[in-house]
């Protein structure tokens, strides 16, 4: 059995520069995981992404505890789990590439610690490394129906500026600045949104320090420090309309 922590949305994600390519911050999030037990024989449509990685091919059945579309990494955290069931211990890079050939867009949950990358899920490579995020808890939930990722689409905001704000923002340990960048990044995504989230109400009442989203998918959250969730926030997401609202813990402590 092989257990893959999936992601929740994005600290931010957009275009580096007019022509850039889309680039990402992941949020983790190991409450969310796709786990792989093989069953015995090949699944016939992977057969090319496990010879790419030079391991058998491997059926499993696959549980997630995450839903499709979410933009919780479902597809990624499945395919890095089914590598790895299958016996594949090398680079990152070259399972992120195999991943890419699958999904066309693909999040970095192959290394060991995605959120201190800028990432083009595009193309699978990794374009700058910052310090990790400080620890938060974030408390989140699903909004409106799942929206599948496009690999074609580049509708998104240029964010150069806010990854030089995030720069600065991580290597100061400053989450307060973080929960800025992520709030700016969150509401240049949400004018593409059909139907407004309620997240910059909840993040008012609750007294948290930002919102984080998908930036293509479900997924919505709060930010608040360690320890500093109010009582009744789960209940307040649920109130307003997200579902299967939940807390977790993510960023590294100093």
């Amino acid at each position: 059995m092989v257990r893959v922590a999936g992601h929740f949305g994005e600290w931010l994600q957009g275009r580096m520069g007019p022509e850039g390519p889309i680039a990402l911050v992941t949020l983790p999030c190991t409450v969310l995981c796709a786990t792989a037990v093989a069953i015995g024989s090949s699944i016939p449509e992977l057969d090319t992404f496990f010879a790419g990685l030079g391991v058998a091919p491997t059926e499993a059945r696959i549980s997630l505890d995450m839903p499709l579309g979410a933009g919780a990494g479902a597809s990624t955290a499945t395919l890095v789990a089914l590598a790895r069931l299958a016996g594949f211990a090398g680079d990152a890079e070259r399972l992120a590439q195999a991943c890419l050939s699958i999904e066309g867009a693909t999040d970095p949950l192959m290394f060991e610690a995605p959120d201190s990358l800028l990432w083009a899920s595009r193309e699978a490579r990794i374009l700058e490394r910052f310090a990790p995020p400080p620890a938060c808890d974030v408390v989140g939930g699903y909004w409106g129906q799942p929206v599948p990722t496009d690999p074609a689409n580049r509708d998104f905001d240029d964010i150069s500026d806010l990854v030089a704000d995030w720069a600065a923002a991580t290597k100061a340990r400053d989450l307060a600045a973080c929960a800025r960048v992520a709030s700016a990044s969150a509401e240049r995504m949400a004018k593409r949104d059909a139907a407004p989230d309620p997240m910059l109400a909840l993040r008012d009442a609750l007294g948290a320090l930002g919102v984080v989203r998908a930036h293509t998918g479900s997924a919505r959250g709060l930010i608040f420090a360690r320890g500093s969730v109010p009582a009744g926030a789960i209940a307040a997401l649920t109130e307003a309309g997200l579902s299967g609202a939940f807390q977790f813990q993510t960023g590294v402590a100093q």
